[in-house]
């Protein structure tokens, strides 16, 4: 069977996709923010047509909506609690099986990205939303399951998009990195149990910070 090859335009468009998806989950462009196609082929230095297939793509992922103009989608409220559920369920299958598949250089990988959301390091919000989301699909990476990677994706957004509007403390995000190594730890030393166990406290813990602020 004959293999259909991508075409220059389509790469661009995929390329796109890719950087305003990073943009939508690093909190450069917010739920409810309105996007205009002249302005992000400016900022993106591309033309209008990869833009606008790009924009298209994320809205078959349900990144943005179509009111009157593109939209980033907004938060819904009365499916919180569901969207933590499903992300307990797939951070901790995910880091049981990287606890049996991890290669060494994912482990410093994660090393590397818990260094680097330490407090204290001059990192904005969108860099720390940024790297936590990295530390998290590394995981996925190293489970080796392109099923529960997929999974993953899917409710990617809707669960950084719930801790957008959440002004996290100093104090909230160091425990969050000490979280961070404590799944680490179980990894390094392959114990498949403690390793779900961190992971699944590690949503749980997020949520009480997250779903009593959403709700006020």
């Amino acid at each position: 069977m004959a293999t259909r090859k991508t075409s220059a335009g389509e790469f661009i468009a995929s390329d796109v996709r890719n950087r305003l998806r990073s943009m939508i989950l690093g909190a450069e462009l917010k739920p409810g923010q309105r996007l205009v196609e002249d302005d992000l082929c400016e900022r993106l230095n591309v033309g209008r047509t990869p833009v606008r297939e790009a924009l298209l793509l994320l809205q078959g992922e349900g990144f943005l909506s179509r009111e009157r103009g593109w939209v980033v989608e907004t938060i819904d409220r009365s499916q919180v609690h569901a969207i933590f559920e499903s992300r307990a369920a797939i951070e901790a299958a995910t880091a049981r099986l990287a606890a049996r598949h991890a290669e060494s250089s994912e482990l410093e990988g994660l090393a590397q990205l818990i260094e680097a959301m330490e407090p204290g390091e001059a990192l904005t919000r969108g860099e720390l939303n940024t790297l936590n989301t990295q530390f998290h699909k590394l995981i996925v990476t190293a489970s080796k399951n392109m099923f529960l990677g997929q999974f993953h994706e899917r409710t990617l957004f809707h669960y950084w998009m719930l801790r957008v509007p959440i002004l996290f403390s100093e104090t909230e995000v160091k425990e969050t990195n000490r979280q961070h190594r404590r799944i680490l730890d179980a990894l390094v030393k392959r114990d498949e149990d403690e390793a779900e166990r961190a992971a699944r406290h590690h949503v749980e813990a997020t949520m009480a910070i997250v779903e009593p602020a959403i709700h006020l």
